[in-house]
């Protein structure tokens, strides 16, 4: 049953497909804390600009604020789908890496909602609380992005006043392919589950007592009669959903928190060792996840060729988002990693620099 990501719309002949969206919808719940989650979406940053698109719709506003410590290609899409004219976005410098005064200053009675990433694209950890209270304050909403190995760790969203939760899901068991493929999750409140994008599966009983699912919740015009539809959502990323509900279920919630701590406490080993190295200086001091950012200073033009002919990707760039970051990496290691691995990384950036 498994062969398409096209809508079950015939529950007669889809209840396997049906019942892993509802498996998925309440994984992703119970990782959110949220109480309703639809049936995936394209990738993380489409979730996003469904997700202000909602926000916009329910409070009647425009204003989307945004920190630019959120992924640049998320902002980007966000304003691609701004050209619509029914949201305003409008992005906040903060140049520390983190939420600041001027962020929570820029908050109004116009804002429909605001956008906070945990952790946010630098790798580094938000304090929310203050954002939370001033825009539920003028009756805004909040945002979040969230990373959902993260989840297993960390305060989830609901736990933070979130509204809305949206996220990127490829690193629950989907290996990527050249770029992709992706799949993006969202997840709100009780009272916008009826405005949510995409599809909800639910469940009920058949005429004989029987356990099924149907899909629930939302109009057909949501689907097939465009004009009228609150999204532009329509088939989705079932199969990367369903990639990602068996991966969860495998490892379960002590599993997917081992998964998190091998991940942070690589991601901190390999910080703590490259910063050891004379030209390698560290670029914040708030806490990080397992994203961190470093600065080489005048980074040799053989740099990165010369990583990569040794076997190693270096890190991220920068500088192609930001001027300000000329000079620095954005740099990632995963719980597959091994500490003799990470030693000989470290060696071979020091061979490589000045």
């Amino acid at each position: 049953e498994f062969y398409t990501a096209y809508t079950p719309y015939q529950a007669e002949i889809s209840q396997g497909i049906l019942q892993s969206i509802f498996e998925y919808q309440t994984l992703i719940c119970n990782l959110t804390g949220m109480d309703v989650a639809n049936a995936s979406m394209y990738d993380g940053a489409t979730a996003l600009a469904e997700a202000c698109a909602l926000a916009c719709e329910s409070t009647r506003r425009s204003k989307v604020l945004v920190p630019d410590t959120i992924h640049p290609e998320y902002l980007q899409v966000l304003k691609t789908y701004a050209i619509s004219g029914n949201t305003q976005i409008e992005t906040i410098p903060c140049p520390n890496g983190v939420l600041d005064e001027k962020f929570i200053a820029g908050i109004d009675r116009d804002t429909a909602c605001i956008v906070i990433q945990q952790p946010n694209f630098y790798g580094n950890l938000e304090d929310i609380q203050a954002a939370e209270q001033t825009i539920h304050g003028v009756k805004g909403m909040l945002i979040m992005v969230a990373d959902p190995i993260s989840l297993a760790l960390l305060k989830p969203p609901a736990e933070w006043g979130a509204d809305i939760v949206a996220g990127e899901g490829q690193s629950l068991g989907s290996s990527l392919s050249f770029g992709g493929p992706y799949l993006g999750f969202l997840a709100v409140s009780k009272k916008l589950m009826r405005k949510s994008p995409g599809r909800i599966v639910g469940q009920t009983l058949d005429q004989e007592g029987r356990r099924s699912f149907v899909l629930t919740l939302q109009a057909r015009e949501q689907h097939i009669r465009r004009e009228k539809a609150t999204s532009n959502i329509c088939s989705n990323q079932a199969l990367c959903a369903l990639t990602a509900t068996i991966y969860l279920s495998l490892l379960g919630p002590v599993g997917l928190k081992e998964v998190a701590l091998s991940t942070v406490q690589n991601s901190h080993y390999l910080f703590s060792q490259l910063t050891r190295i004379p030209s390698v200086k560290a670029c914040s001091d708030d806490p990080f996840f397992h994203e961190f950012v470093i600065n080489l200073g005048a980074i040799p033009p053989d740099f990165f060729t010369n990583m990569k002919r040794k076997g190693f990707i270096p890190g991220f760039s920068l500088a192609q988002y930001d001027p300000c970051y000329s000079g620095s990496l954005l740099l990632y290691t995963s719980e597959l990693r091994t500490k003799e691995e990470l030693d000989q990384f470290c060696t071979e950036m020091e061979e490589c620099l000045p």
